[in-house]
C-alpha cells in the first residue's frame, strides 16, 4: 500500500477531481464518467473558467461552496482553493486517495505547466500527500470523442500508476489530436522548451490610449524525449513533475563556492 491507496477491494478507491475549465466543463464529466468506474468520486471544481491562474491561493475574500448534489461541489475561487477546501472541509472526514485534475481543455506541456490550474490542483493534491494526475486534451481536437477515449486513458493509467508515485512526484500527461482507433500509445517524456513570438499585442483604443494583450503563439522544442516532441508525432506524453524544484546538481556544487 503506497500513501494510504487501497492496496485490496477492502476498501472503496475515494477520487477528487477538479479542473481549471469550470464545474461544467466536457472534459470534466467525460473524465467523471471514468474514474466512477474506479471508485467513489467528488468533484470540487471551480465555479467558472480559471485557466492560468497557476497556483494561486484566495487569501482576501471569503469563499463560497455551492453542492449540486450528486457528490458535485464548485468554488468561487481558484483550482487550488478547490483542493484546499476538499481535504479541509468538504472531505475532511474521509480524505481521498488521489487526485485527478483535467481533462483540460487545451495541452499543459514544457513551460506553461507552471501558469496552469490543471497542473496547480493536482500539484495541490501531491502537497496534501496523494497521488495525483493532470491531464489535458490539444486544442486541435475537443471533441466528445477525444475527450471520451482520453478519459479511458487516464482510468487505466491512475489505476495502474497510484500505488507507485513517490510521495512528491505527480504526473502530467498530455493527449495529441486524437489517432482513428484513440489514444492507445504513449511515451514517457521531460517537459519540453517553448518560444513565444509576438507575445505581446499593442492596440489603441477608441480614446486614443494603448492597451496590450498578452498571447502569442508558442514554437516548442520537438525532440523525442520532451512533451511536445510526443504530442507533435501523434503520441500521449506522460511526464513526472516534481514539487521539490531544488535544483540538486548546482546545490552540490554551489556549496564550493565562496560567496562572500
Amino acid at each position: 500500500m503506497a500513501r494510504g491507496v487501497p492496496d485490496d477491494d477492502t476498501m472503496k478507491l475515494r477520487i477528487l477531481i477538479s479542473n481549471d475549465d469550470g464545474v461544467y466543463a466536457a472534459g470534466l464529466r467525460a473524465l467523471t464518467r471514468e474514474m466512477r468506474r474506479l471508485g467513489e468520486v467528488t468533484i470540487v471544481a471551480p465555479n467558472s473558467d480559471q485557466s492560468t491562474v497557476s497556483h494561486s491561493l484566495t487569501l482576501t475574500r471569503p469563499l463560497r461552496i455551492k453542492d449540486h448534489g450528486d457528490r458535485v461541489y464548485s468554488v468561487d475561487g481558484t483550482p487550488t482553493d478547490c483542493v484546499t477546501l476538499a481535504f479541509h472541509q468538504i472531505l475532511k472526514r474521509q480524505r481521498p486517495h488521489v487526485v485527478v485534475s483535467g481533462l483540460n481543455h487545451g495541452s499543459n506541456m514544457g513551460e506553461d505547466v507552471t501558469y496552469s490550474g490543471t497542473v496547480a490542483a493536482a500539484l495541490e493534491g501531491t502537497i496534501m500527500g496523494v497521488p495525483a494526475v493532470a491531464c489535458s486534451v490539444s486544442s486541435a481536437d475537443l471533441s466528445e470523442r477525444a475527450f471520451a477515449s482520453a478519459a479511458r486513458f487516464v482510468r487505466r493509467l491512475v489505476a495502474r500508476s497510484i500505488n507507485r508515485l513517490p510521495r512528491s512526484t505527480l504526473l502530467n500527461v498530455n493527449f495529441p489530436k486524437m489517432p482513428r482507433g484513440g489514444f492507445k500509445t504513449h511515451r514517457i517524456t521531460r517537459l519540453g522548451r517553448r518560444i513565444y513570438t509576438d507575445i505581446i499585442s499593442s492596440q489603441t483604443d477608441p480614446r486614443g490610449l494603448r492597451y496590450f494583450w498578452i498571447g502569442g503563439e508558442p514554437t516548442w522544442e520537438r525532440t523525442d524525449d520532451t512533451d511536445a516532441g510526443a504530442v507533435g508525432r501523434g503520441l500521449v506524453s506522460i511526464t513526472p513533475l516534481n514539487i521539490d524544484m531544488t535544483d540538486q546538481t548546482l546545490l552540490s556544487t554551489m556549496r564550493s563556492w565562496r560567496l562572500q
